[in-house]
């Protein structure tokens, strides 16, 4: 015989069971959707269809970043020639991983990365990807000298620079949804920013002030900053690296400030012989 009040109770009870959290689910939803940016209209339902992922620029974990930052460098890996000789490479690499440990982000796995070009100039993408062109290297008198511009390019990572750049364009170009970006149009968007983009005075600066830290911190003489940049604004023709880099006389007088303020013991890397030695093998190339 069946009994209808034992099966009403056991009805309540998963009707209730069931009903109460997809209630919570879809409130969560509707406030997320109503506050991330109330000024867009936003389709959601696609997304939940879809499975598309999406990213939160404004708040991006290091794992993301780091997914991010290995398409960009894949798409990067087309446009530029690495340079294969193995002992550069592990020098650069020993000298990164020195600064990078003792930078603001220290946990990011970092990756640098030669290329082979005669232009003085470097860069940084997402989640620890720095690339150093071997004319830069070439230029670098001693590797105090060389450390201050990974130093630099570790800071604009630090800073979390680009991913800002990238925030900015997705919203000026109406590609920022509520629930965030395109992952496939984030990669692009990251690729164009790093290629064409010159870094902007505030992020310059920033990374300037970090980079000195980092130095500092790994032991290196703080005057090599200084002296490279001045090395090479007195070219003749203005290289990669300061062309895309506003206003290099003021970050040179703000760094010399900065030194004075923070003074260090540190004079580790100005050894021009020993430099000239550990990049031997790019010399004679």
């Amino acid at each position: 015989m069946i009994n209808r009040k034992s099966l009403s109770i056991k009805y309540n009870f998963f009707r209730h069971r069931l009903f109460y959290p997809l209630i919570s689910v879809l409130v969560a939803l509707s406030i997320c959707l109503s506050t991330a940016l109330p000024s867009q209209a936003f389709d959601w339902l696609p997304i939940l269809l879809q499975g598309v992922q999406v990213l939160q620029l404004s708040n991006m974990s290091d794992r993301q970043e780091a997914d991010i930052g290995k398409q960009i460098n894949q798409q990067l890996l087309g446009d530029v020639r690495l340079y294969r000789n193995s002992d550069i490479n592990r020098y650069v690499e020993q000298l990164g991983q020195r600064l990078a440990a003792n930078s603001d982000r220290p946990k990011l796995k970092y990756t640098f990365q030669v290329v082979e070009d005669d232009s003085i100039n470097a860069f940084a993408t997402l989640g620890g990807y720095v690339y150093l062109h071997t004319g830069l290297i070439k230029t670098a008198e001693n590797e105090a000298e060389l450390a201050s511009v990974i130093a630099h390019e570790i800071g604009h990572i630090g800073g979390k620079h680009l991913i800002k750049q990238m925030r900015q364009k997705a919203i000026d170009e109406g590609l920022l949804t509520a629930a965030g970006l395109d992952r496939s149009t984030a990669v692009q968007i990251g690729y164009q920013l790093v290629r064409k983009l010159p870094g902007s005075r505030k992020n310059e600066f920033d990374a300037d002030k970090r980079g000195l830290k980092t130095l500092t911190s790994a032991g290196y003489d703080q005057s090599a900053m200084v002296a490279f940049m001045q090395k090479l604004v007195s070219k003749r023709s203005v290289p990669t690296f300061l062309s895309t880099h506003p206003a290099t006389g003021d970050r040179i007088d703000a760094i010399k400030r900065a030194i004075n303020t923070q003074p260090s013991n540190g004079n580790n890397g100005l050894d021009n012989a020993a430099y000239k030695a550990n990049i031997q093998a790019l010399l004679r190339s």
